[in-house]
């Protein structure tokens, strides 16, 4: 398992760098998808110490993980959690958090006063900000105030970056220009990327738009839910909504799982490990989830080495073979 150092990181703007991959906290409150617990708590603190001491030095989050009245319950934790950490890279903690876009948010203050909610359930500072997804096919004029509250945040140096998520490469084109023209770098842009979910970033060129930008592109849900991990077949399914998503994915994801199985058998890696690391070999910062230790690890464990050209391609062949790849997100841009 590779430790990661600074060496290692990325940096994404003057005052923050990123670990080559974050640790997503979707799961951390969110009961309908994940059956989170409260019970759950202690283990995700030492899911949060490992990867931390270990060198995962971001964690992303959005102030609308969690369900019903645990919503933003994942920030909270992950307060609570930096709040008593004491162990290494402390200093090197980030935490970048989504802004939902509510159709109740319809200002540029309004934002603003999102992310001082946020700071405070995290008790510090957010460091990235970014927008969770536009709302350009519903509600256009809702944008653009939203995207100036983003700006005030780092006129104000309120955040060290702004970033965005669910963006393609035309809405990207138009924000970049627009902050661009205040003088105002875009950082990031994060969207649903995994070999069961190739085509938003392949279909639409994203990456190359990110690289012309200058704005780092990060891959959430990387390994698709879980599904990407090998754990689960037709008789071994997750509980909740999980279940209904993976009976209707398994049988024709069953070619690319048979392929990454032999990547893993024969790289003495596992599947998780081969999923991720296609992710850092095609150029994102992919963001695992991690609800307990021994995932954390597992993550670690798809850094310190790279498939080589044959085993991408013959990855790369296996899921564009997918007949029912993963659903987009719905707010997923052009």
């Amino acid at each position: 398992m590779k430790v990661m150092t600074a060496a290692d990181r990325i940096a994404i703007a003057p005052a923050l760098s990123l670990s080559p991959i974050g640790c997503g906290t979707w799961a951390w409150g969110n009961r309908l998808l994940w059956g989170y617990d409260t019970s759950m708590d202690a283990q995700l603190e030492s899911t949060f110490q490992r990867c931390l001491a270990k060198g995962i030095t971001w964690f992303d989050t959005g102030d609308s993980y969690g369900t019903g009245r645990l919503n933003g319950r994942s920030e909270q934790l992950l307060g609570e959690f930096a709040g008593a950490y004491t162990g290494p890279n402390l200093d090197a903690l980030c935490i970048a958090t989504k802004l939902a876009v509510y159709p109740w948010r319809l200002t540029r203050q309004s934002l603003v006063a999102a992310c001082m909610k946020s700071s405070r359930r995290l008790g510090r500072p957010v460091d990235l900000a970014q927008l969770h997804w536009s709302p350009k096919n519903y509600l256009p004029w809702q944008e653009g105030p939203l995207l100036d509250g983003l700006a005030e945040l780092w006129d104000r140096g309120l955040v060290k970056a702004i970033g965005l998520s669910n963006y393609g490469p035309i809405a990207l084109r138009r924000v970049h220009k627009r902050f661009s023209e205040q003088g105002i770098p875009l950082a990031t842009l994060q969207v649903q990327y995994s070999l069961l979910a190739t085509a938003t970033v392949s279909e639409l060129d994203i990456k190359a738009v990110c690289d012309e930008l200058g704005v780092r592109l990060i891959a959430y849900s990387p390994l698709t839910l879980g599904l990407l991990t090998g754990k689960y077949d037709r008789t071994n399914l997750p509980g909740g909504l999980r279940s209904w998503l993976f009976r209707r994915l398994l049988p024709g994801a069953k070619p690319l799982l048979d392929c990454q199985r032999a990547i893993a058998n024969a790289r003495g890696k596992t599947m998780a490990q081969v999923a991720l690391n296609w992710c850092v070999c095609k150029g994102t910062i992919p963001i695992p989830g991690a609800k307990h230790p021994a995932q954390a690890t597992d993550n670690l464990g798809a850094l310190g080495w790279s498939l080589d050209a044959g085993e991408i391609e013959d990855l790369d062949r296996a899921a564009a073979r997918v007949k029912r790849p993963m659903m987009q997100n719905i707010f997923q841009t052009r």
